[in-house]
């Protein structure tokens, strides 16, 4: 894979304004582990290798074990392997990444709201619009992962 375009080098600003946001969510309330799951699974849902392979590696230095990170794709099926509240945010992520299909329904917000303050859940949400947004750019100008560059 050839990298179609440097959106950063063509884009520096609204990189930066992208940045700005991600800034945010990293001094937010929300545990560092738990918007990188949902960075992951964003990005799975998504397809975009770049993020994945990026949010993999955050992930295992971060000191997820490897046997959690290979479950992500299926935590719905993994039992108690992830927490409620991991459960809640990744069901979240789902239900928002894939808006043009589910709508958000209502039993999913009560859902995602049992486990989240108001301001983590809107947090929350950011973080995944962030996400679908950086996959966006990955996938649409190709940006090669750091696994495929070795």
């Amino acid at each position: 894979m050839t990298q179609r375009l440097d959106y950063t080098a063509a884009a520096p600003a609204g990189m930066k304004a992208l940045g700005g946001v991600y800034g945010y969510i990293i001094q937010s309330d929300l545990p560092a582990q738990l918007v990188d799951l949902v960075y992951l699974r964003t990005s799975q849902i998504n397809g975009c290798a770049y993020c994945i392979d990026m949010h993999s590696r955050d992930l295992l230095k971060g000191g997820l074990a490897v046997e959690k990170l290979v479950l992500v794709p299926a935590w719905h099926e993994a039992g108690a392997l992830f927490t409620e509240r991991e459960q809640a945010a990744l069901r979240w992520t789902e239900t928002v990444t894939r808006v043009a299909d589910t709508g958000v329904p209502d039993a999913e917000f009560q859902a995602a709201r049992a486990h989240f303050t108001e301001k983590e859940l809107a947090d929350l949400t950011i973080a995944i619009g962030l996400m679908n947004a950086y996959n966006r750019m990955a996938i649409s100008f190709r940006t090669v992962p750091a696994a495929a560059k070795v």
